[in-house]
């Protein structure tokens, strides 16, 4: 058995154990990687991989917890190499970050701008996605950190660092009726409304908001993107409801916020990292930037 055959179980995980696209990321022919890997099955004495002919299908029970064991292997010498580096202060490399389309609108632009002029040697690689995929990022070694609202507290392999806390506003145009006397749950079920897509910016506290109070809204429109939210409230659909930081009064000058903290639970925009990770202290360097960022403009 050597490290290299263990690193390809991982490249076959991560490819869904296709044997081409492994032998690609492993940078050898395919016949090389069906031989490695009957080689470690014969060291072993019993198959890894459920097969359909040569096709791999999936991980046999001996083969997950073998996995288990290689990714810790991975993270130890992911570590080792982070930490040679950190010593050395080497300043080249990029730092992944794994974000939501609002976090990478409003949130991040400031900590970016002060760690590229920190650090010029590293790149930023941005993803943006759903909070489901940033934490798989996040255990595929894909992203060092991940930024959002939703889902990372169900993930306990993850550290947690509380960024701030935000509500939700109903956005309508001037002149809305909406815009006339108190606001209320009732009143805004009883209007079309657009927001987030399950499981994006809050989505969570709106569903939990309007359930405990019996009230079934009639959504016609959910995005990811709180300026889709917005274009579509200008073209008249309905009110929409989006993250506080969304609303931009400069920008959105047209539409009315109204404040929905008393109607709708607060958020938090949680920053998160494997906690068997070894952070760099550029990364660290980040994070701390992220939170003062978070803390400026909660003042």
């Amino acid at each position: 058995m050597n490290l290299n055959q263990l690193e390809l179980l991982r490249a076959l995980q991560e490819t869904q154990f296709n044997l081409s696209k492994a032998a690609d990321k492993m940078h050898v022919v395919q016949s090389a990687v069906s031989r490695q890997l009957q080689l470690l099955e014969t060291e072993l004495g019993s198959p890894l991989f459920e097969r359909h002919g040569k096709r791999l299908l999936g991980l046999t029970p001996l083969g997950e917890r073998i996995m288990a064991e290689v990714d810790q292997i991975h993270r130890a010498k992911k570590n080792i190499q982070t930490m040679a580096d950190d010593f050395r202060d080497n300043r080249n490399g990029t730092l992944h970050i794994a974000t939501t389309h609002t976090q990478a609108k409003y949130l991040l632009p400031v900590p970016v701008q002060k760690f590229r002029r920190k650090y010029p040697g590293i790149k930023i690689y941005m993803v943006q996605s759903s909070p489901d995929n940033l934490i798989n990022l996040l255990h595929q070694h894909q992203a060092d950190i991940a930024i959002c609202t939703e889902k990372l507290a169900e993930d306990d392999s993850l550290v947690l660092r509380p960024c701030y806390q935000w509500h939700h506003v109903a956005i309508v145009p001037a002149g809305h009726t909406l815009t006339e006397g108190k606001i209320s749950l009732e009143r805004l079920a009883a209007q079309p409304v657009l927001t987030y897509s399950p499981g994006f910016t809050g989505r969570s506290a709106i569903e939990k908001a309007f359930g405990e109070a019996d009230l079934h809204p009639d959504i016609i429109l959910a995005a990811a993107d709180s300026d889709v939210i917005k274009t579509y409230v200008r073209l008249g659909l309905g009110v929409g409801i989006i993250a506080e930081t969304s609303y931009e009064p400069g920008k959105d000058s047209d539409l009315v916020a109204l404040d929905l903290e008393h109607l709708i639970p607060a958020s938090v925009t949680k920053i998160a990292y494997l906690k068997q990770l070894y952070l760099p202290s550029y990364c660290c360097y980040f994070i701390d930037e992220l939170l003062k960022e978070a803390e400026a403009k909660r003042t």
